[in-house]
């Protein structure tokens, strides 16, 4: 058995990673209480999914694989399949929001878009695992792979509940700041699920390195989330219950004339 480091460069690469996903949670919460306070789903919905899947899962996710090394071995990613890693976290956290705030009405809506979520989350997961070629035997735990996506279900139910109920300012950074640690967590769980073992069976790893795909990537996605959080506002978002009009005052802006 070979030696796995999930911590080639200390504790730069957790930190980092547990930064970009609080952040990216913090934005999608904002992002939703902006949904939630304009009624306009559609627009805010899919810039949720962005800032949570995108940076608080996917880029979280590979900054913390820039930590993960094999002693002895080469470690190249294969170019279309992280791509789609990317795609499916946030068309997941896409779906668990519309199910959630579509059909809100409905007690089965939390568990179903959690679950939906979560196992996507799992998915993007292990696609990104699998996008990483080596020229060594990669071997998952399946006790160790399971406990991981029970743990990205109730981290995706937790986020989800979040996003319908978080309204003010602190209370957007503590829940950002505990689905940070969700997602980081349910992340360690499954890389403390391998192990690895020369093979004479495994060919020679071919793709991008880290830093030839995973840099530009990262880089790419975190200034679409900076570009999010300028254009948002971490302050403006006001709750609907705030900008009813009383009688006689003229409607805000977040509220449909006429409507009492």
């Amino acid at each position: 058995m070979l030696d796995i480091n999930h911590f080639t460069y200390g504790w730069t690469t957790p930190v980092l990673a547990y930064l970009m996903s609080f952040l990216g949670s913090m934005l999608a919460l904002r992002c939703m209480v902006r949904s939630r306070a304009s009624g306009n789903h559609g627009g805010w919905l899919t810039a949720a999914a962005i800032a949570l899947g995108g940076t608080g899962i996917w880029v979280m996710h590979f900054i913390a694989m820039l930590g993960f090394s094999v002693h002895g071995a080469t470690i190249r990613y294969n170019v279309p399949i992280t791509l789609f890693s990317a795609a499916i976290a946030m068309a997941v956290v896409w779906l668990g929001l519309s199910i959630v705030v579509r059909r809100g009405w409905d007690s089965a809506a939390l568990p179903v878009g959690g679950t939906i979520t979560g196992l996507g989350v799992g998915a993007m997961h292990y696609s990104g695992m699998y996008a990483m070629k080596t020229d060594i035997e990669i071997v998952y735990d399946p006790v160790v792979v399971a406990v991981s996506m029970v743990i990205a279900v109730v981290a995706a139910t937790a986020a989800l509940w979040f996003a319908l109920h978080i309204h003010g300012l602190l209370a957007t950074i503590g829940a950002a700041m505990l689905m940070g640690v969700a997602v980081c967590g349910m992340h360690y769980t499954g890389m403390f699920s391998m192990s690895a073992h020369t093979s004479a069976h495994v060919a020679h790893a071919s793709g991008a390195t880290a830093s030839q795909l995973l840099t530009p990537l990262i880089v790419s996605i975190s200034m679409v989330t900076m570009i999010l959080l300028m254009q948002v506002g971490i302050t403006e978002a006001e709750d609907p219950n705030l900008t009813r009009p009383v009688h006689g005052q003229r409607a805000s802006r977040f509220w449909p004339s006429g409507q009492n």
